[in-house]
């Protein structure tokens, strides 16, 4: 409660701009590594997700392909 006390007197300014501006001037590099650190696995997985679907298309499609030559 002594955190709002304090902001309770302030002008809305402090409160919703200068506060946030200071909290990513500090934190800004932190918080950019750790998006980066996540959107960069995300896409890693994606890629793998294709990459696993593509192949197992590809290795269905050349089996089915065997089997109907086998049925010959």
């Amino acid at each position: 409660m002594a955190a709002r006390e304090m902001l309770a007197g302030m002008p809305w300014w402090v409160k919703w701009v200068a506060i946030p501006a200071l909290a990513l001037l500090v934190f800004g590099g932190l918080i950019t590594s750790v998006l980066t650190f996540v959107i960069s696995l995300l896409f890693k997985v994606l890629l793998f997700v294709a990459l696993v679907a593509g192949l197992i298309y590809v290795v269905r499609k050349f089996s089915s392909s065997g089997r109907s030559r086998e049925d010959w």
